[in-house]
C-alpha cells in the first residue's frame, strides 16, 4: 500500500500541520466532512438493498448472480471513495487488482459461469467496501453535524476539529478500502507472470516445431528418398547403389546429431542424470571463449529450477561467444539460504543492456516469472557480470 499526501510539506505519511488559519488543506477537509453524509447515504442504501435482496433471493436462481452483481457495484463505490479521499484528504492508496475468475478445467483460463460467480461472491475487496458503507453512515451523521455547527459556532477551533475528524476518515479508508497488501499485489504479479510464462512456452513450441520441420524432418525425408533410389538401383547398378547407401549413412549421422541438439535444447539428458556441474561444463566446452565453471552445491534444487538455471547460463554463454569479444569467461553457481545464484562474467568489451537485442530482457522476464531476479552490470569497456537469482526448491517439490 502506498500512502502520500498532496501537500508538498507532507512527511512520513502525515497531513501538513494543522493551523488556526483556514488554509487550502483545511477547506478540503471541511468539504470532505460535509460531503460525507450524502455520499454515505447513497452507499448505505445501495449495500443494504443489494445484500438484503441478494440474501432473500438466494433460494432462487437469480439470488446469487444478483448478489455478485451488487458486490461488483460495491467495488465501484470503493473506487469512488478512494478517489474522494485522494482528492480531499491527500490519501493515496493503490487500486486493488482486477477480479479474475479461476477455472478448474484445462483451457479454462477465465473460468466458467460458476467459477466467475463464486469469485464475485467471495471478493474480499467488495465485502470490505460493504462493511465500510455500513460503518460510515452513523459516523457521517456525526461529522456532518459537528462540521456544520462548527462553521457557525466553533469557528476558531474548527481547523483542529476538522483535522481530528478527517484523521478517523483516513484510518477508515486505509483499513477497509486498501488492497490486501502483499496478497493483492502478489495476485497482480502472478497474473502478469502467467502471461510471460504462456508466451515463453508458446515461443519455445514454435521454435521446436520450426527446428524439426526445417532440420531433422527435411533431412529424414531426403534420406528416405535416397534409400528408395538406392533400392531401385540395387540389382541393375550395385556400385551406384552402394554410393547412395553410403551417402544415406552420412545423412543418418547428421539427422541424429540434429535430433541430439534439439533434445539438448529441450532438456539435456546430462542435466537430468548428472546435474548442473556436468551440464554447465558441457556447454562451456562448446563456447568459443575459454570458460571456468565452478558449482558449489551440496544438493540439487527442484528439476524446474535446475532447468531454468541451465538454460539461463546457456544463453548467457551464447551471448559471450557472439557479442563480447572476450578472452576468458567464468560461470559460478552457489546456494545462499533459499536462493540459487548463477553469475556469468566475461572480460569482453561490455556495453550490454536489457534492450540491446541480445535476449537479456527475455531472460529477465523468464526469471521474474518464477520469483527470480536478473542483474546486469556491463560498463562500456567491460567487464560484464550477470547475476541471476532463483528460488531454491528442494528436488521433488513443485
Amino acid at each position: 500500500m502506498t500512502v502520500s499526501f498532496d501537500d508538498p510539506d507532507a512527511k512520513n505519511d502525515r497531513p501538513p500541520p494543522v493551523r488556526p488559519a483556514f488554509d487550502r488543506q483545511t477547506w478540503k477537509e471541511i468539504a470532505h466532512l460535509l460531503a460525507n453524509l450524502p455520499s454515505s447515504l447513497v452507499g448505505f442504501v445501495y449495500v443494504v438493498v443489494t445484500v438484503s435482496t441478494g440474501a432473500g433471493l438466494s433460494v432462487t436462481v437469480i439470488g446469487l448472480p444478483w448478489l455478485a452483481l451488487g458486490l461488483a457495484g460495491a467495488r465501484l463505490l470503493g473506487r469512488g471513495e478512494r478517489a474522494r479521499a485522494r482528492k480531499l484528504l491527500g490519501v493515496r492508496i493503490d487500486e486493488p487488482s482486477r477480479l479474475v475468475a479461476r477455472g478448474r478445467g484445462r483451457g479454462q483460463s477465465g473460468g466458467g459461469f460458476f467459477a466467475r460467480l463464486w469469485t464475485g461472491i467471495s471478493d474480499p475487496v467488495a465485502w470490505r467496501t460493504v462493511l465500510y458503507e455500513f460503518i460510515r453512515l452513523p459516523w457521517s451523521v456525526l461529522t456532518f453535524s459537528v462540521t456544520l455547527v462548527g462553521l457557525f459556532v466553533l469557528w476558531p477551533v474548527l481547523p483542529y476539529v476538522a483535522r481530528g475528524l478527517t484523521n478517523v476518515d483516513r484510518a477508515m479508508v486505509r483499513g477497509l478500502l486498501s488492497p490486501s497488501d502483499e496478497l493483492e499485489r502478489r495476485i497482480a504479479e502472478l497474473e502478469s507472470d502467467r502471461g510471460v510464462v504462456v508466451d515463453t512456452a508458446a515461443a519455445d513450441l514454435r521454435r521446436i516445431e520450426r527446428d524439426l520441420h526445417d532440420g531433422a524432418q527435411a533431412r529424414l525425408v531426403a534420406l528416405a528418398m535416397g534409400l528408395g533410389l538406392a533400392k531401385e538401383k540395387l540389382l541393375e547398378d550395385p556400385d551406384a547403389a552402394a554410393v547412395m547407401v553410403d551417402e544415406a549413412h552420412g545423412e543418418v549421422k547428421l539427422a541424429l546429431q540434429e535430433l541430439r541438439d534439439l533434445a539438448r535444447g529441450i532438456h539435456p539428458a546430462i542435466l537430468t542424470d548428472r546435474g548442473l556441474d556436468a551440464a554447465l561444463s558441457s556447454i562451456a566446452s562448446r563456447c568459443t571463449v575459454p570458460v571456468k565453471v565452478t558449482v558449489d552445491l551440496t544438493e540439487r534444487p527442484a528439476a524446474a529450477i535446475e532447468g531454468i538455471a541451465y538454460f539461463t547460463a546457456s544463453e548467457l554463454l551464447q551471448n559471450v561467444s557472439k557479442h563480447s569479444a572476450a578472452r576468458t569467461a567464468s560461470v559460478d553457481v552457489w546456494r545462499s539460504e533459499e536462493r540459487l545464484l548463477i553469475q556469468v562474467t566475461d572480460d569482453g568489451r561490455g556495453g550490454a543492456s536489457l534492450d540491446g537485442g541480445t535476449g537479456m530482457s527475455g531472460l529477465a522476464e523468464r526469471l521474474g516469472a518464477v520469483d527470480g531476479l536478473f542483474v546486469l552490470d556491463s560498463p562500456v569497456g567491460g567487464p560484464t557480470t550477470v547475476t541471476a537469482e532463483l528460488p531454491w526448491r528442494r528436488r521433488g517439490t513443485a
